[in-house]
């Protein structure tokens, strides 16, 4: 389980017009539908073709719980791409993130400041530049310790260097044991 990955998409999630479907059998029926086929769906979820099919004709109502997540997750990566796709660029064009975070924060400065990690919680909007490269960061594959490296950069120049009106000789901000994390478009 990925925090920042599942963050930035649960953040997109919310642009979602219709909620995706809620009991198996309709989830199943979405996912042959978009993946053109039974004998895919059983190859994506790890299951015969035949339980798909059997799904699909609502036959079984109640899958394992294993089975359920796998199905929930698939339908959720699938659902509504282009309003996906729409959120993510106004995001990284226009509206910029917003990151609720509570973690150890500090930083590499020159001798002489107090530059101890400590525990805070900020809530900073970041500027649309910064929202582009996390969602393209994501799109490329990056793992958790990237997307980290990103959002501890993008809050060194937002919230620490205040777009450069300060703690100009900031070198590294260091992002640690983040007890809370969410984003927001």
């Amino acid at each position: 389980m990925s925090l920042f990955g599942d963050g930035l998409d649960a953040a997109v999630q919310k642009a979602f017009t219709r909620p995706a479907p809620k009991s198996a059998p309709a989830q199943m029926r979405y996912l042959v539908k978009q993946l053109k086929g039974t004998k895919a769906v059983a190859q994506l979820l790890r299951i015969s073709q035949r339980t798909v099919e059997r799904y699909v004709k609502g036959q079984i109502k109640k899958p394992r719980p294993d089975l359920a997540a796998r199905l929930e997750r698939e339908v959720r990566k699938r659902w509504q791409p282009q309003v996906r796709a729409r959120a993510r660029q106004k995001a990284a064009t226009t509206g910029g993130i917003v990151i609720d975070t509570r973690a150890r924060l500090g930083y590499t400065a020159p001798i002489g400041s107090t530059d101890e990690d400590r525990v805070r919680h900020l809530t900073v909007a970041l500027p649309p530049q910064h929202a582009a490269r996390l969602f393209d960061a994501q799109e490329a594959g990056a793992g958790d310790a990237r997307l980290r490296e990103i959002t501890a950069e993008a809050l060194r120049e937002v919230y620490f260097q205040d777009g450069g009106r300060r703690a100009g000789s900031l070198e590294e901000v260091r992002f640690t044991d983040i007890e809370h994390l969410e984003f927001d478009l």
